[in-house]
């Protein structure tokens, strides 16, 4: 088995600096993997990330790759101007304009597109509570079940309508813990019955409008799988998410190297746990050495269970067929300022902020750092 056809190629890896020839990249490739995330440490210009990713796709010589990167609004947007500053999702929660949050999600799409970029790990579709961790916070596009579901349809249709893969997160929903889960394992207790009736009805709308991607929460939900994290958990990830909500999609888990994912064991037991129990694409967000361990034991997991084998055959197959379906497409270089910050862009931005501007509902004030979000 060639390390391109191989289970390296579930892995989407993080990278250090801004250089397309770096040792890392060459090591990283040489070990298969299916994509990239991109990172606010590695950026420059756009003109250094267009030239970036052209090199990545360059050297994959035809192999689709998912080149992807967190750009949700407001404090988690790895790319800042010369693109457009896009408001924290709370502001355009407050809005309730669904044609408005498809502009914006069209306007984000445009964007990436022009750079290179086919994967956006955006919505957030965690509902904002009195007691949500702040690691969700202002990210989240409101309190209320109905409306969320309703904007996150219309960020995705909007994105995805611009030729580039949206992927809801965090699965099966945030809100209902106040842990955060970079640092620390969250747990949830509600009921099946009131999950159904809360955090999954945004994930709900998000699969009837076709997201193609979903990503998992490093939460334990104790009254469905007490035992493990969603994104560990059969329970949770084929279940729930395949057999009952019907999502056929790409599964990819939050970043493996979080603290609540190494509190269960080491990065290569979890991503082999993760396969099984249902998941697609993994993020291994930092570190060569991380993305190593993690390939090493999915192939050893290949070579000792056929079945094991298989299963990642068929990850490997909904990647590739995700990446074909939104191809990267960047504009020449040249061409970047007549898309990136446009004036169209910006005026798109105030009014997705205009209730708050307006005296209406502040959004959470936090910040965060630039941690795996």
């Amino acid at each position: 088995m060639s390390q391109t056809s191989g289970p390296g190629a579930l892995v989407l890896a993080g990278f250090e600096g801004t250089e397309p020839d770096s040792e890392e990249l060459r090591a990283l490739e040489a070990l298969g993997v299916g994509g990239y995330i991109v990172f606010g440490r590695n950026v420059e210009s756009p003109a250094q990330v267009h030239a970036l990713l052209d090199s990545i796709r360059a050297r994959a010589e035809g192999r689709p790759l998912l080149l992807a990167v967190d750009q949700e609004g407001g404090r988690v947007a790895r790319l800042r101007a010369p693109l457009t500053e896009w408001p924290p999702m709370a502001q355009l929660g407050d809005t309730r304009d669904e044609a408005l949050a498809r502009e914006v999600g069209a306007g984000i799409a445009r964007e990436l597109q022009a750079l290179g970029f086919n994967l956006d790990f955006a919505p957030v579709l965690d509902i904002r509570y009195p007691k949500t961790t702040d690691a969700i916070g202002d990210r989240s596009l409101g309190p209320d079940p109905s409306s969320v579901a309703k904007l996150g349809r219309a960020l995705i249709e909007g994105i995805q309508g611009q030729g580039v893969l949206a992927c809801a997160k965090h699965f099966p929903g945030h809100g209902h813990v106040t842990a955060d889960s970079h640092y620390e394992l969250p747990c949830c207790r509600l009921k099946p019955d009131e999950l159904h009736q809360s955090d999954l009805v945004p994930f709900r709308e998000a699969i009837f409008a076709g997201v193609g991607a979903i990503m998992t929460a490093h939460v334990v939900y104790e009254e469905v799988d007490p035992k493990n994290p969603a994104t560990l958990s059969y329970s949770i990830l084929t279940d729930l998410l395949r057999l009952k909500l019907g999502f056929e999609g790409v599964i990819f888990t939050d970043d493996l190297g979080m603290g609540a994912i190494s509190e269960t064991g080491g990065i290569g037991q979890a991503a082999v746990r993760s396969v099984r129990a249902g998941a697609d694409g993994l993020l291994v967000c930092r570190h060569l050495d991380a993305v190593r361990e993690v390939v090493d034991h999915l192939n050893e997991a290949c070579d000792q269970d056929p079945s094991f084998a298989a299963r990642c055959g068929q990850s490997r197959a909904k990647l590739v067929d995700a990446a074909q379906s939104f191809p990267a497409r960047p504009q020449p270089v040249e061409a970047l300022a007549t898309t990136l910050g446009t004036p169209a862009h910006q005026e798109l931005a105030v009014r997705a902020s205009a209730a708050v501007a307006s005296g209406g509902p502040s959004p959470d004030p936090t910040t965060y750092d630039t941690k795996r979000t």
